[in-house]
């Protein structure tokens, strides 16, 4: 088989070609009743702005592609932790999907996972050996094979299961793939035992050093060969590539006491600092328990964070904080933004805010409120678990927490589909723009301007009656290099092409064919975990859990809309 026929292979399974249409983008609703702290906002690379970071109760599928619109290309780090589909049920996933369904579960969300990434971006997606290499497939299809970076085995069990009957599994594989080829990894600084033969005998004021880094050129360079006089007198030649520098850079370090002659004048030699080090490249092999933690760990460090819950209401499958520390010191800088949109109990969210990154999480599960808004409460609070000690954290910062809105159409008593009802004016206006690829940012002064695409293209949308006499008002005040889109229920005939940068389109029709519309549960089965009474918290959890079904008409009146 050629190489370019091994290129072109594509993993296939029941029902990947049976796409839906594409999938709605949801608005995103503010609740400030579960946000929590200082929330610090700013603006993207993309000139849009940044809300603050970001905690999302609803399916996960659905979540990302509300995020789509102003987040595409932004996420530098993505690090996802799904469901294994190891043939086990878990208290808050169910964890034995038909391996098609979770195929297809999967390529959906990785789909738009890719979409939101930054050109310089990575993913890192933990799994054991019962899916792992059928994703590996998936993401080559998806990201290209050319961006596949490494699959680092972890350790993930500090006791081997002696009761096993062929091995006992004591690692996950973590896929990393970049959007572009040519990713580079950040160093890291070398450990306690790497870094024994630096030495300060002399208390050299730069810090611990030491001898014998190469002082010749990789390669041979003829205007490097030069001879070095040494004080007595003597001669060193240069070694056979010549030296690694000019004469007036080695006369340089000579005086900066960086390079120096050895005691019989025979060689120069190179002091090399701790300080100075470029630091290691990371191993594919992380098996120090001490570094990137373990699973019984992980349970530990929420056993520290909810000291009076029962075991039965832990997370089940943790990931450690340090493991997380890790993926974050080798693909983000400060201030990148980090998602996982498999959250569970919130241990990405909790290291990336200790690591001063700003974060999306997305959760479906109850445990959104039980484990992660409450976990996040605590680390704004400056609790000392996981990694805080070695990332000297005090404490401070914000989220804001985000419920999905409900479908922008759902179908009446006859089938048809129609505008929700419970959907107040700024929704229905800030949906609309979001669909016809309009940013939500209502004028203070004119109110048909409720939002633009560029500086001149802007969008109205209403349900009432559109006259020609209103028509004339808004052409009236619309500048003559400027457009409008107006979305509405009904319009009377004589305003259809009266003006040429005028368009007018009915809602719903415009939107019938171009996506899924009342349709909630893109789910990877997820099921509730049991209700937790956290009386050390402001989030009021058994409230929320009296009345699971928000009506759309209470949120609208009192959440404040994410484009806001």
């Amino acid at each position: 088989m050629t190489q370019n026929k091994i290129n072109k292979l594509e993993l296939t399974w029941i029902g990947k070609e049976d796409e839906p249409l594409a999938i709605e983008p949801r608005l995103l609703l503010d609740t400030p009743e579960y946000s929590f702290g200082e929330v610090e906002t700013g603006t993207l690379p993309n000139g849009k702005p940044w809300p603050g970071n970001m905690l999302i109760h609803g399916d996960n599928l659905l979540a990302l592609r509300a995020l789509e619109q102003d987040f595409a290309g932004q996420v530098k780090c993505i690090f996802i932790d799904p469901p294994y589909n190891t043939g086990s049920a878990f208290e808050q996933y169910d964890d034995s999907l038909e391996h098609s369904i979770w195929l297809n579960l999967m390529y959906a969300r990785l789909n738009v996972l890719y979409h939101l990434l930054a050109e310089d971006g990575t993913i890192w997606i933990a799994l054991d050996d019962n899916e792992v290499h059928y994703c590996k497939v998936m993401c080559d299809e998806i990201f290209g094979r050319n961006n596949f970076v490494q699959s680092v085995v972890w350790r993930s069990s500090d006791n081997s299961n002696n009761d096993s009957k062929q091995f006992s599994i004591d690692h996950n594989t973590i896929l990393v793939y970049a959007k572009r080829s040519g990713w580079l990894s950040k160093r890291l600084p070398p450990k306690d035992s790497q870094s024994t033969h630096f030495k300060n005998p002399d208390n050299d004021p730069k810090g611990p050093w030491f001898d014998g880094n190469p002082i010749s050129s990789p390669s041979p360079r003829e205007n490097l060969m030069f001879d070095i006089v040494t004080p007595i007198g003597t001669i060193i030649h240069p070694p056979k590539n010549g030296w690694r520098w000019s004469k007036e850079t080695i006369e340089e370090k000579m005086a900066a006491g960086e390079i120096y002659f050895n005691k019989d004048y025979t060689n120069i030699k190179r002091r090399t600092y701790l300080s100075d080090s470029r630091g290691l490249p990371p191993s594919s092999l992380w098996i120090d328990l001490e570094e990137t933690g373990h699973n019984r760990q992980a349970k530990y460090e929420q056993k520290k964070l909810f000291p009076d819950w029962d075991k039965s209401k832990w997370f089940a499958t943790p990931k450690p904080e340090k493991l997380i520390e890790k993926v974050l010191l080798i693909a983000t800088n400060p201030g990148d933004i980090v998602l996982d949109s498999f959250l569970g109990s919130g241990t990405t969210s909790a290291v990336a805010h200790k690591m001063g990154r700003r974060w999306i999480g997305v959760e479906l599960g109850d445990h959104a409120y039980t484990h992660c808004a409450v976990r996040m409460k605590k680390v704004i609070e400056g609790e000392q678990g996981g990694i805080s000690k070695s990332q000297n954290w005090q404490g401070g910062g914000g989220f804001k927490f985000y419920e999905l809105a409900p479908s922008f159409l759902n179908k009446d008593k006859y089938g048809n589909l129609v505008i929700n009802k419970d959907y107040n004016a700024d929704m229905l206006a800030a949906a609309m723009a979001k669909h016809q690829g309009f940013t939500f940012s209502p004028d203070a002064e004119l109110y048909w301007k409720q939002g633009h695409s560029s500086e001149h293209d802007f969008i109205f949308t209403t349900t009432q009656l559109i006259t020609a006499e209103m028509l004339d008002a808004i052409h009236d005040q619309l500048g003559e290099d400027e457009s409008l889109l107006i979305c509405c229920t009904k319009f009377q005939p004589e305003c259809r092409n009266k003006y040429s940068n005028i368009t007018i389109k009915k809602i719903p029709k415009v939107l019938l064919d171009t996506c899924e519309f009342d349709h909630d549960d893109y789910s990877l089965n997820i099921v509730s975990v049991p209700e937790i009474d956290d009386t050390d918290t402001e989030i009021d959890i058994a409230e929320l859990m009296k009345d699971e079904t928000h009506t759309t008409d209470d949120l609208g009146n009192k959440l404040k809309l994410f484009e806001e």
